[in-house]
């Protein structure tokens, strides 16, 4: 899509024993070709967009699931008012195959509507669909997700999740920025977003480079990937992306798993956001002294800063147990009630 960026690393012939020892590891994005070429939905797509249509339809149960619908003039590129009060698109709530049945009334049109469907729970909605098309190289605890649309963009945002995804029907362009790269992002609000996790203000296609002049170091690390039908992309945790679906019909299904082999006990995000409230309009001094403290207790070697404490007698700096994440809850849920 772009001549200018770099191309993501792709790998061929990946099970799951090569996914987690080679590829995971780098903590790198990762084409893996031809990962779903055999799945039944993959094999209909290539036959049409009415056969991947029908193959969807004849898995859903029929329950409603929310929908964006934008007018022809976003371009498929759903987005903020200019004030960032308000959306360029409206929620719709309609069955899987009514969304899809519009979805082929305009495919032919040259200005269609913008459509967009996604992180839809399989198993719940179409779950014979999840039966016939799966891989088994995700994590533990993965469960697939369905997004549909046309020409559609999903601005530049982040997953705080391992992430693989599969492209089912057309064409996608996943464009990747490492974590470190959110300062050169110029990220949006952070509690008014369109599903979920902030976005980059920067239209990736036509940035503003006198609005956002750091945005030109952040496109010298950029990665692409293109996608046809069967081929997947490995989204490793934080790494910021942009999704563009390039055809009339696109089927998209994802897995989101969580790293190492139990969940985490809260959001960073969301003591990032709380950070943000309580620290940053300190004076400079008071703010210097919660950086020492950061730097010891979380980013330093932790551990190593309770080691003159008995392990019985740390607390809530000891290892975050359960029972240790549960009293420490309850205690941050105390102290905000006051």
């Amino acid at each position: 899509m772009t001549d200018g960026f770099s191309k993501v690393r792709e790998w061929h012939g990946v099970d799951r024993a090569r996914f987690r020892s080679e590829i995971v590891p780098l903590r790198r994005p990762a084409i893996l070709r031809g990962l779903a070429k055999d799945w039944p939905a993959v094999q209909a797509s290539l036959q049409s967009p009415e056969a991947l249509c029908d193959h969807i339809r004849a898995a859903d149960l029929g329950k409603p699931v929310p929908a964006f619908l934008g007018p022809p003039q976003i371009k498929g590129r759903f987005w903020y008012r200019d004030d960032l009060r308000g959306l360029n698109y409206q929620q719709r709530i309609a069955p899987i195959g009514e969304l899809l049945d519009v979805l082929l009334s305009v495919r032919e049109e040259a200005e269609p509507p913008a459509f967009y469907a996604g992180a839809i729970p399989v198993a719940e909605n179409c779950p014979t669909f999840a039966r016939d098309n799966a891989t088994d190289i995700v994590g533990e605890g993965a469960s697939p997700r369905l997004w549909i649309g046309n020409r559609a963009t999903v601005s530049t945002h982040f997953d705080m999740s391992e992430n693989i995804a599969v492209v089912v029907g057309g064409r996608r362009c996943f464009t990747f920025f490492p974590p470190e790269q959110v300062r050169n992002l110029y990220v949006g609000p952070f509690d008014f977003t369109f599903a979920g996790p902030p976005v980059s203000m920067v239209d990736l296609r036509a940035p503003d480079l006198e609005r956002y002049p750091r945005y030109a170091e952040a496109m010298a690390t950029a990665e692409e990937a293109d996608l046809e039908p069967g081929d997947a992309v490995y989204v490793p945790y934080m790494w910021w992306h942009q999704v563009e679906a390039l055809d009339a019909v696109n089927v998209l299904v994802n897995y989101w798993w969580n790293i190492g082999e139990r969940a985490w006990p809260g959001s960073p995000f969301k003591t990032l956001m709380h950070a943000i409230m309580t620290i940053r309009d300190l004076p400079e001094r008071e703010r210097d002294i919660w950086h020492a403290w950061f730097d010891h207790y979380v980013f330093g070697q932790a551990h190593d800063a309770v080691a003159h404490l008995p392990v019985g007698g740390r607390g809530a700096l000891g290892d975050m147990t359960p029972e240790r994440v549960a009293a420490v809850k309850q205690y941050l849920m105390d102290e905000l009630r006051r």
